[in-house]
C-alpha cells in the first residue's frame, strides 16, 4: 500500500520540496492533506495536482477563498478550517505519515497530535522539540510514534549514529553540528547594526523562508538545533559542539568514544534529508544532484570564535544557557525570537538588536516547568507579550 502523507506547510520551502519528492515516487506515496497560512494560489494549485483529501487554511477569510476556487475547478479536496483542523489532519486513522513543516510555535499542536496518534513523524519543525520538550517526547513515547529528524543537520546525526538508540550513550563521545556561518560570517559585527532584511535573507547556500534564514544569518538556527539535538538524541549539552563549515558540504558529524568520526555528506538541498525521512529505513531517489569530488575544491572548517569576534553570533551561546537553565527556558527563547525576526523584517528594529531582545525577555519571564501544550502555550504567551514590549520601547 502507498504510504498516505499529511504535509503541515506544504508552501513553504520543506512543504514544496516533499511534495517534490512524493510526486517522483506515485508507487509509493500519496498525499492524504494538505495546509497552509496565505497563499491560496499555490496550494490550490497543490491540490490540483495531488488531488489530497482535505486541505486546511490558518484563517476562515482563506478558507474560504480557496474553497470556492477549489469548487470551480471541480477538484475533491474538502477544505477544513476549525481551530482544531490541523490536529485533524495531522492523527486521521487514515495517515501514515506527517510531514511537520509549520515554522514557529503555531505547528506544535499538530506535532502533538501525531505523535499521540502514533504517527510516522517526520520533523522539520524545531520548535516541536525546544518548545515542547519533555512534554513532546512524552506524546512521542505514549503514542508509540516514530519520530525522524528533517532539519538536514539533525538527519545527519541520525544517519552517523548507530542503529541501537540504547548504545547511543555508551559509544558516542559527542556530537558535531556544522554551520555554514551565513552571510555575515567575515563581516565585522561593528556593521551589523547596518543589516538590511534583504540582505540577512540573502544565505550563500541554502533557499529557506525569510524567517529560518534570518535565524541563519544570526545563528540563532543553530542555537535551536542544538536545543532539539538534546532533546533527540538525550545526549548531555556538554556532549553537543558546533563548528562553521561554509560549503555546507558536510552537514554533520559523530564522534564516537574510539575518537573516530563519521559524517553525512550531499549537496545543500532539502530533498535529501526528506527523502530518507519518507522512506526510512530504505532509500529512493530524491532528485538532488550528486556530489562532485573533481570538482568539489577544498572543505574548510573554522571555530565560532575563529575571526576573533565572539560577539558575531551571541545568540548561540544561549543554547547551553537555556539547556543549563530551567525547562521553561527554550519557550521563552524560541517566543522572543520569534517576535524579534517578526520586527526585524518589519524594520521595526535594527538586526543587532534581535540577540538583545532575546536577553532581555529571558530575564524578565520567570522560568517554569510545563508539564502540558496548555501550560506551554500559557508560558509562550507570556513571552511574547513581554517581547513585544521590549521592542515596542527599541523602536520608539
Amino acid at each position: 500500500m502507498r504510504q498516505r502523507v499529511t504535509v503541515l506547510g506544504s508552501t513553504g520551502s520543506i512543504g514544496k520540496n516533499t511534495l517534490d519528492v512524493i510526486a517522483r515516487h506515485p508507487e509509493r506515496f500519496e498525499v492524504f492533506a494538505l495546509s497552509a497560512a496565505t497563499q491560496t494560489d499555490l496550494l490550490l494549485a497543490q491540490c490540483a495536482q495531488f488531488r489530497p483529501r482535505y486541505a486546511v487554511m490558518a484563517s476562515a477569510a482563506h478558507a474560504r477563498d480557496l474553497a470556492e476556487k477549489i469548487q470551480s475547478n471541480g477538484l475533491p479536496t474538502q477544505v477544513l478550517q476549525a481551530p482544531d483542523a490541523l490536529e485533524t489532519i495531522a492523527s486521521h486513522a487514515e495517515v501514515d505519515s506527517v510531514m511537520a513543516a509549520i515554522v514557529g510555535a503555531a505547528g506544535l499542536a499538530p506535532c502533538l497530535a501525531a505523535a499521540h496518534a502514533g504517527k510516522r513523524l517526520l520533523l522539520a519543525n524545531k520548535e516541536a522539540l525546544v518548545v515542547g520538550g519533555e512534554v513532546f517526547l512524552r506524546a512521542v513515547r505514549d503514542g508509540h510514534a516514530t519520530l525522524l529528524p528533517i532539519d538536514s543537520e539533525h538527519s545527519a546525526i541520525f544517519q552517523s549514529l548507530p542503529d541501537d538508540p540504547a548504545t547511543w550513550g555508551e559509544r558516542v563521545d559527542k556530537i558535531i553540528l556544522t554551520a555554514s556561518g551565513g552571510p555575515f560570517r567575515s563581516r565585522a559585527p561593528g556593521s551589523l547594526r547596518d543589516v538590511t532584511p534583504e540582505d540577512a535573507c540573502a544565505h550563500p547556500n541554502w533557499v529557506m523562508g525569510r524567517k529560518i534564514s534570518v535565524d541563519s544569518a544570526t545563528m540563532m538556527n543553530k542555537a535551536l538545533e542544538v536545543i532539539e539535538a538534546r532533546y533527540l538524541f538525550g545526549l548531555a549539552p556538554e556532549q553537543l559542539d558546533v563548528v562553521i563549515h561554509p560549503q555546507s558540504t558536510i552537514h554533520s558529524m559523530v564522534q564516537y568514544r574510539d575518537m573516530s568520526v563519521v559524517a553525512q555528506m550531499g549537496t545543500p538541498d532539502m530533498r535529501v534529508p526528506i527523502a530518507y525521512g519518507l522512506s526510512w529505513p530504505e532509500r529512493v531517489a530524491s532528485g538532488a544532484a550528486a556530489l562532485d569530488f573533481h570538482a568539489l575544491g577544498a572543505m574548510t572548517f573554522e571555530s565560532i570564535d575563529d575571526h576573533g569576534h565572539p560577539e558575531r553570533f551571541p545568540s548561540l551561546r544561549l543554547a547551553w544557557e537555556t539547556l543549563a537553565a530551567p525547562p521553561g527556558s527554550t519557550v521563552v527563547l524560541n517566543a522572543a525570537n520569534e517576535v524579534a525576526v517578526a520586527a526585524f523584517l518589519e524594520r521595526r528594529i535594527r538586526f543587532d538588536q534581535i540577540h538583545a531582545l532575546n536577553v532581555e525577555t529571558l530575564t524578565a519571564v520567570p522560568s517554569s516547568k510545563p508539564d502540558s501544550l496548555a501550560a506551554l502555550l500559557e508560558l509562550d504567551a507570556q513571552a511574547r507579550s513581554s517581547a513585544q514590549q521590549h521592542a515596542a520601547r527599541m523602536a520608539a
